[in-house]
């Protein structure tokens, strides 16, 4: 599953993407985004679209916990879980930037990217997010209160099976997608692959 994402979209260039986004997230670092770190979302705010930064990793389910740390859940694929249904509503729908994903090659052998064939393609993971929850993310750091986010997972495309044959994130490449997901459209009508052909290997992220 994706534990590896790069992202160098501007800010500049998501507000001209996103109708009425309002910028929140103050200064964004372009580059790689790893489990747990802050990177930026585009969620449903009070008057609209907001770009904000949240921690990547949704709370677990209490059943897969063996100490009361929870490292957070980056990928989610089965939606009829009771555990993630109460995120799916609109007002819990997020937008991942993105510019290109990794997937692992296997053991000791690195990661795969992956790129749009088309470099004129925008991309964002359909995201689910949570707001103001408390949890042991780190025991060094004590109980936290953070704003997180995950995001949906799907079979794979021609392109990464061969890679990761089980999935590979959900990604949103039009407008007319975007809004839907932010709108609330059922999450399983959006839950599918990209194309093949949509995605091509690269050796670096981008």
């Amino acid at each position: 599953m994706c534990n590896l994402y790069n992202v160098t979209t501007s800010q500049e260039a998501l507000t001209r993407l996103i109708d009425g986004l309002t910028d929140r997230a103050g200064n964004l670092a372009s580059g790689s985004v790893y489990p747990d770190q802050l990177a930026p979302i585009i969620r449903n705010g009070d008057d609209g679209p907001e770009l904000v930064k949240a921690r990547w990793g949704m709370p677990s389910p209490p059943s897969v916990l063996k100490t009361a740390r929870d490292p957070g859940v980056t990928n989610v694929r089965n939606l009829g879980s009771p555990h993630w249904r109460r995120w799916l509503g609109q007002g819990h729908r997020c937008l991942v930037p993105v510019t290109s994903f990794s997937e692992p090659r296997g053991k000791g052998q690195g990661v795969q990217w992956f790129a749009p064939t088309d470099p004129s393609t925008t991309m964002f993971f359909a995201g689910i997010e949570t707001r103001s929850w408390t949890s042991l993310r780190k025991v060094k750091d004590g109980e936290t209160t953070d704003d997180l986010y995950a995001f949906l997972t799907c079979p794979p495309n021609a392109e990464v099976a061969p890679i990761h044959p089980k999935a590979m994130p959900v990604i949103l490449t039009r407008p007319e997608e975007w809004r839907a997901w932010l709108d609330g459209i059922r999450a399983e009508e959006l839950q599918r692959p990209l194309p093949d052909g949509a995605l091509t290997l690269v050796d670096a992220p981008v």
